[in-house]
């Protein structure tokens, strides 16, 4: 079954966005420029679930194909 990709790239981005700006307000950063990391952090974090959801669909569908691919071939050399 393949993932879907947004829902799961959107919580890692919420997830980077507020441990970001947790970070940002212990290190006692500008609030300005703690909301811009986070949110440059978030888009960063938007982008690289997304990659690696979209990598990992390829894998699965390409497993899915080749045990069909077998296993037709199997029914093939058994007749």
């Amino acid at each position: 079954m393949l993932l879907h990709r947004r829902p799961i790239a959107l919580s890692t981005a919420v997830i980077a966005f507020f441990a970001l700006s947790i970070v940002g307000s212990i290190e006692a950063v500008a609030p300005f420029k703690c909301c811009e990391r986070a949110l440059l952090g978030a888009a960063i974090a938007y982008v690289a679930a997304s990659t690696a959801v979209q990598a990992v669909n390829a894998i699965v569908t390409q497993a899915m194909i080749a045990s069909h691919v077998n296993k037709d071939e199997d029914i093939d050399n058994t007749n």
